[in-house]
């Protein structure tokens, strides 16, 4: 079965596809919405943030930062950035707002540093004036490793202001996901300063990284903190196995020792799909669609998708819209899958419009908007 299904308005069908232990509804319904571009020509986008004035930053993994202003995307690029190791998918990641960025025009952005042999993932705080990133200061530093994959680097904040940073297990280093002395493999958690709260889970346990909020993650690609207050987060597995999880502090989601996927060259991970003390995923993917960006809609412009979770999908070249009741997936649609586009990251405007990254040399800004 294909990982993803062709969109058609006026026609409906469903599909039944096992995931997890029980059949969940694919529901290709055709909606009223239309897919526009809004710009072009962005190398290889990677994720959006919006300013209280409606522009949007957007950076681009080949390391700028850009700026779309009244709908058009600026020549010029934000300057101030930091040195960044782009290799392949390493490169410029994320960028989020300061929860206080009105005033203090904060915002925070994660990367690659380091070299081929050396890298790392690195956040930065700054101070955003006009087109130049002031007072910048780096906050995080993360383990060392020698490839350029499997950065995770996504942001959200909790609603202490905290700040979340996923880590990735660096391909070759998946062991380190279950070893509480590296920063593989993890979701960790600072203050905005790069200091650790006092509340954190492994806070003075022996031989245990204190920024550490959750481990066993392969390749976290993205997190969020819902209306509700609740964490999800969704990682790539190997071939088959993306989860999407329901994060809560100081739990072991299993990375590598329970996997629902296989090695790429069809080797056992490991023979065990659950454990004792690990976490099951709400929801798994085989094949694997690798998703990238994921938002919660909570906008006006599409009433009866209120609450659900949009995923978007590298490999499944679609967007998944995921409804849920009591935290379980029950029903999936297969969104956008007719433009067969890699599809990097996906938010909610305050608009109430949704925006898409296109993962490409020439990629693109889409909105899904009503039609009218």
């Amino acid at each position: 079965m294909k990982s993803s299904y062709p969109f058609f308005r006026k026609v409906r069908f469903s599909l039944f596809l096992i995931m997890t232990n029980s059949l969940i509804l694919i529901n290709a319904n055709a909606q009223d919405y239309k897919v526009s571009t809004v710009v072009k020509n962005l190398n290889f986008p990677w994720s959006i943030a919006f300013l209280p004035n409606n522009d949007m930053l957007i950076t681009e993994r080949s390391g700028n930062l850009r700026l779309v202003s009244d709908g058009k995307l600026l020549e010029e690029k934000v300057t101030g950035l930091p040195d960044i190791y782009v290799s392949g998918p390493a490169g410029l990641f994320d960028v989020v707002l300061d929860p206080n960025f009105v005033k203090n025009k904060k915002l925070y952005i994660s990367y690659s540093a380091g070299t081929p042999s050396n890298n790392y993932v690195e956040v930065i705080s700054a101070t955003l004036q006009g087109m130049s990133l002031q007072q910048t200061q780096v906050i995080f530093q993360g383990s060392s490793r020698n490839t350029p994959h499997h950065h995770g680097a996504r942001m959200t904040f909790l609603p202490d202001n905290t700040l979340l940073i996923t880590a990735g297990d660096g391909f070759n280093f998946r062991d380190q996901a279950q070893s509480l002395e590296s920063l593989l493999g993890k979701v960790l958690r600072i203050n905005t300063d790069g200091s650790i709260p006092k509340d954190n889970p492994f806070i003075g346990q022996a031989n245990a990284r204190a920024e550490i909020y959750t481990y066993g993650h392969r390749n976290p690609q993205a997190i969020l903190v819902s209306k509700a207050k609740q964490v999800w987060l969704h990682e790539h597995g190997p071939k088959g196995g993306d989860e999407l999880n329901l994060i809560k502090p100081g739990l072991n989601y299993g990375w590598p020792a329970i996997t629902y996927g296989e090695d790429y060259s069809g080797a056992i991970i490991s023979p065990f799909k659950e454990a004792q003390g690990m976490e099951q995923p709400v929801t798994y993917w085989v094949p694997s669609i690798a998703p990238a960006g994921m938002t919660e809609y909570q906008g006006t412009m599409f009433p009866q998708w209120q609450g659900n979770l949009f995923v978007a999908a590298l490999a499944g070249k679609s967007v998944r819209r995921l409804s849920l009741e009591n935290n379980n997936v029950v029903e999936q649609e297969t969104m956008l899958g007719d433009r067969n586009q890699r599809l990097r990251d996906i938010r909610t405007g305050p608009d109430g419009y949704i925006y898409v990254l296109t993962d490409s040399i020439e990629g693109e800004l889409l909105k899904i908007s009503p039609v009218q």
